[in-house]
């Protein structure tokens, strides 16, 4: 005899009607058998009658915590989608959550760095690129039956019966509206012909122009988006929660056009028969697609094939998770266009981390020690964050580098027009960590570098961090025309007014002006200047990356570093790219890593990093930010990760602990192999 093949035994996160028509298609799945439902109120009626055969279990928690259970599906509304699959990851389940994954390309983001590190399966539930019927549609495509694609009309809206405020799709705390709620179908499905008329899974637009009504709770009631694809193909999309659409797919190609009504259903929810119609000059066409299965019982059984094949993401047609962040990021500055952000993702609102957990305090991953003029221990890598809007999406990477211990956070004045600074502010408030954490502040930046500038500025700074000073400061440019004194003098009266609280001194500054100016200092009883943040890397920059950067990597500039005990605070200290395995030596490569650091003694270094990280079991890259960390004076490297997978990938280089041998061994100084050393 032989046994059946093993089920996938489910547990539904949340009752609803999603939920419903989950458990439907469940029912007519091959790999998938539901046991559990979750909900936070196990007494309500009909959840025996919608979920048959489910055990009722009081709360989420218990849900995780069941070892009876394989695998979630998550159906709650979109806030919490994030979190509860963040920690079915680490209970150990497989996750399978309604669309919109996360609320943002960001928390999607977090949601597969937990699967990732867990080892479980993560999909996004969009039911209908499991149907035959839609790799039908990207067959007629890819074969050319309307020539080559234009253009692809996309809509999915329907017209709620009225205003309800208490609705989630209305209810602006519940990130209601229709682009989240189904202008992620459009989108997909213009990401998917775009791909498919290249022969690629998927396509990537390079433009993306929105506009939308806000209603009376501040959520988009209908909004549409036009797309521009780097192919030419452009893609109109729209959608609605109150204004009734056609929901007719349109593809538009030289030879004719395409057209699927309620594509999103494919032949039914319940199996039937779906029509492609192809409309050409000589005639139209119509290609059936017969299936009986239930709509939602594909991706039951697409997510049970994957997890038992102990894969951790879809196999295409469904939406790997390439596929799910780049839909996002779509969907993403679609909001940022009509600028929709929901109160539920403001700073009042955001009070716990991603996994709904309050921020916890010690983490030792990334340890600390002593800065000459610091207030408090410094993390030994401090953190730049340049590439965030909002304080939802922020949070995330921030929260994270506290919890391993990070405390040092790199700032300017015009980071991001000033938005780095707010947020930071914000994120210090709200967690209520100001007084662990060490801020770096920046200012004077050509062309504005001139000395009157530096308390006017550092004004505007304190006001957005929402502190009355900074712990580091720095000129961001110097002026050599300008007096070293002036500037000396104009820092050391923000020291006297305690809004500069710890060492100050120049962010690419040569070590000429950075005598003069301690030299002024003690001969007149001011602060000296004692920090510094130049450029430092194991490979050393040719010329300025922008101008009037400095570099301080050339062995000159080391053994004033090392005389001085001078604490630099380097920026890119990773070579930007330079030790990651895109640099060649070929010219044909980014033009800034050609022009910046290609030089035959960087390649050398480049080389023996990549033999060192090789006997290590880590990555070059790992190599040249553990050389900076090991030099013989406080060297405090800024690391600009904008993934958790960046920033982890980032802490490996605390595992590897460099010798003095190791160091003139990397430099190119020593015939020396070094010995494998590791923390």
């Amino acid at each position: 005899m032989t046994s059946e093949p093993r089920k996938i035994r489910w547990g539904i996160l949340g009752p609803g009607t999603i939920a419903k028509a989950f458990a439907g298609g469940m029912a007519h799945s091959r790999t998938g058998t539901l046991v559990a439902l979750g909900a936070r109120n196990p007494g309500k009626s009909g959840l025996a009658d919608n979920f048959p055969g489910a055990r009722i279990l009081d709360g989420y928690e218990v849900l995780l915590a069941d070892p009876n259970v394989d695998a979630i599906y998550i159906s709650t509304p979109h806030p919490s989608h994030a979190e509860w699959a963040i920690r079915a990851a680490e209970a150990g389940k497989h996750v399978l959550c309604e669309k919109p994954m996360g609320l943002t390309a960001f928390e999607a983001d977090a949601m597969i760095h937990a699967a990732r590190k867990a080892g479980t399966f993560l999909g996004e539930a969009f039911m209908y690129r499991l149907h035959p019927q839609t790799a039908k549609l990207v067959e007629l495509v890819r074969s050319g039956a309307i020539g080559e694609v234009r253009m692809v009309k996309s809509s999915f809206g329907f017209a709620m019966p009225d205003f309800m405020p208490e609705h989630r799709l209305y209810a602006n705390d519940l990130a209601g509206g229709g682009i989240l709620d189904v202008g992620g179908y459009p989108v997909s499905m213009a990401r998917l012909i775009a791909g498919a008329a290249l022969g690629k899974p998927f396509a990537e637009p390079d433009k993306v122009a929105g506009a939308a009504h806000l209603g009376q709770s501040g959520v988009d009631e209908w909004a549409s988006a036009l797309l521009h694809f780097p192919s030419g193909i452009v893609a109109e999309v729209s959608c609605g929660i109150s204004l009734a659409q056609d929901n007719v797919l349109r593809i538009l190609g030289t030879k004719g056009r395409i057209e699927v009504a309620d594509f999103w259903y494919a032949s039914g929810r319940e199996g039937g028969t779906g029509e492609i119609r192809i409309i050409r000059p000589g005639g139209d066409e119509v290609v059936e697609v017969r299936e009986h299965r239930w709509l939602y019982a594909f991706e039951v059984d697409a997510a049970g094939e994957a997890i038992l094949a102990g894969k951790q993401e879809f196999a295409w047609p469904g939406m790997g998770w390439a596929d799910s962040l780049g839909n996002l990021r779509v969907l993403d500055k679609w909001r940022a266009a009509i600028g929709l952000e929901y109160e539920i993702e403001k700073p009042e609102k955001r009070v716990n981390t991603i996994s709904g957990r309050r921020l916890r305090s010690g983490g030792t991953t990334i340890p600390k020690r002593e800065i000459p003029g610091l207030p408090r221990p410094a993390s030994w890598l401090a953190l730049g964050f340049e590439d965030f809007r909002t304080f939802s999406s922020g949070m995330i990477l921030l929260d994270a580098y506290f919890e391993a211990g990070g405390n040092v956070f790199d700032t300017a004045y015009i980071y991001g027009s000033g938005y780095t600074e707010t947020l930071l502010g914000q994120w210090l408030k709200n967690r209520g960590v100001r007084e662990q954490a060490v801020v770096i502040g920046k200012g004077a930046h050509t062309p504005l570098c001139y000395p009157d500038v530096i308390g006017k500025q550092l004004t505007q700074s304190l006001d957005r961090l929402q502190t009355d000073h900074v712990d580091v400061y720095f000129m961001h440019r110097d002026d050599p025309d300008v007096p070293v004194d002036e500037f000396v003098d104009a820092m050391d009266q923000e020291v006297r007014a305690g809004r500069i609280r710890g060492p100050f001194g120049g962010s690419n500054w040569t070590k000429e002006r950075m005598d003069e100016a301690i030299a002024y200092a003690e001969r007149t009883g001011k602060q000296r200047p004692g920090a510094l943040s130049n450029n430092f890397s194991l490979a050393e920059m040719l010329v300025p990356i922008w101008p009037g950067c400095v570099t301080s990597s050339s062995d000159e500039w080391k053994a004033w570093l090392a005389a001085r005990q001078m604490p630099n605070f380097a920026w890119s200290s990773q070579g930007r790219g330079f030790f990651t395995g895109r640099a060649g030596r070929d010219q044909r490569d980014n033009e800034e890593l050609v022009r910046v650091w290609y030089s035959e003694k960087n390649f050398g270094r480049r080389d023996r990093a990549i033999e060192l990280a090789t006997r290590l079991g880590k990555s070059p890259i790992h190599v040249a930010l553990a050389y900076v960390l090991a030099q013989p004076f406080p060297s405090v490297p800024l690391i600009g990760p904008r993934t958790l997978d960046e920033l982890d990938d980032s802490l490996q280089a605390l595992d590897i602990a460099l010798s003095p041998d190791d160091i003139a061994w990397l430099d190119g100084g020593s015939d020396q192999h070094p010995a494998r050393r590791t923390g």
